[in-house]
């Protein structure tokens, strides 16, 4: 086993540290798959033991991730000069670590003291105007001076903007692994954040980024932070889903208001219409976020009533009979506790079961289908 599994909480073993990046890296598992097996069986190294049977009641043998190829990416993390950081470590980011599919294992380059400080996110259009890129880099520069960390997704435009306005008080989100520059133009500032502020990644190193890597990012750079401000956006744009995620997380959703007859002021327009708090200067955000208690005054999003249940619940339970209530149309957890009259715990194990098996798919907003 390789030994640059590192750094892991005192009492993570190099064995357990391993078996978690493996367990992450098997199929059909994911953010909230994962948290469950480690709550059912208490460690990764037996969650993996349990993966063979618990995958093949879908009828078809299942293989959980190769050895050799954990061991490979143990070797690019160390020679990116990164580190990971597990979901239980003292410096895993607290406001991160509270949303529901918070990522188990990133891997980090640079400052990880930047994401204890007061965090905001900071996102818009790639192809911004001039102006909206000035106003980006100043309101980042007030931000970052009055002690906050501003935190983006190296995107071209806004992102741009608000990290080199920020420097070095900022935090980069990226899409692919930690030594895949991308886009290729912002190479150079990624480097320097990597080196002066702190460069984050989910994805294993070597991954380029894809399609469905930036609303798994975009749900990070939401989660680091007290408040999502969107700069100008238009009506479809990622900067909105990262402002859809951060209401979904009881955050502050922000915007910057901009002319009817610009196309990238119209996601802001709207956004604003829908609760979004309106800002003009950075010390409009100050104020909202430094008085943040967990109450947003943005309505953007109200949060969804969930049943909750305890991890011993999850390892004592039985998987609940709810394959008649599901299709391939999502419908919430919540729902399915409601109809099935199962517990919650036994309507997520048999979740889970289904998921390792292959045959469901996770939605946004804590909606589950078939596949």
């Amino acid at each position: 086993m390789n030994e640059a599994v590192h750094p892991a909480p005192a009492s993570l073993s190099q064995a357990e540290a391993f078996a978690r990046i493996r367990l992450l890296r098997s199929p059909h598992i994911g953010p909230v798959s994962y948290a469950m097996l480690l709550a059912r069986f208490g460690t990764a190294v037996d969650a993996l033991d349990a993966l063979p049977e618990m995958g093949g009641k879908s009828g078809r043998q299942y293989r959980a991730a190769p050895v050799e190829k954990i061991e490979r990416e143990v070797d690019g993390v160390r020679k990116a000069g990164a580190k990971y950081l597990f979901h239980d470590q003292p410096d895993y980011p607290d406001l991160l670590a509270q949303i529901d599919s918070a990522p188990p294992i990133l891997t980090c380059r640079g400052n990880l003291s930047l994401a204890a400080k007061p965090c905001v996110a900071m996102v818009g259009a790639r192809n911004a105007s001039a102006a909206a890129v000035k106003l980006a880099r100043d309101f980042a520069a007030g931000l970052a001076e009055a002690g906050f960390t501003v935190v983006s997704g190296l995107a071209r435009g806004i992102d741009g903007a608000a990290h080199e306005g920020a420097m070095p008080a900022t935090i980069g989100v990226i899409a692919s692994g930690i030594d895949i520059a991308y886009p290729p133009q912002h190479s150079d500032l990624q480097k320097r954040i990597a080196q002066e502020g702190l460069l984050i990644a989910e994805q294993p190193p070597g991954t380029e980024p894809r399609g469905s890597h930036f609303p798994s990012r975009n749900r990070i750079i939401a989660g680091l932070a007290g408040g999502t401000l969107v700069v100008e956006a238009a009506i479809k744009s990622g900067s909105l889903i990262t402002a859809r995620l951060a209401g979904e997380a009881g955050r502050e959703v922000m915007a910057i208001p901009g002319s009817p007859l610009e196309a990238r002021s119209h996601g802001c327009n709207h956004l604003i219409r829908e609760g979004a708090v309106l800002v003009q200067s950075p010390d409009d955000v100050l104020e909202l976020l430094s008085s943040f208690d967990g109450a947003p005054r943005s309505s953007f999003r109200e949060q969804a009533v969930q049943f909750d249940f305890e991890p011993e619940e999850l390892a004592e339970a039985d998987p609940a009979d709810i394959a008649s209530l599901l299709t391939t149309a999502p419908v919430s957890v919540d729902e399915l506790v409601r109809q099935s009259g199962q517990g919650a715990a036994s309507v997520q194990l048999a979740l889970l079961e289904l998921e390792i098996a292959g045959r469901l798919e996770r939605h946004a907003a804590g909606k589950v289908s078939l596949k």
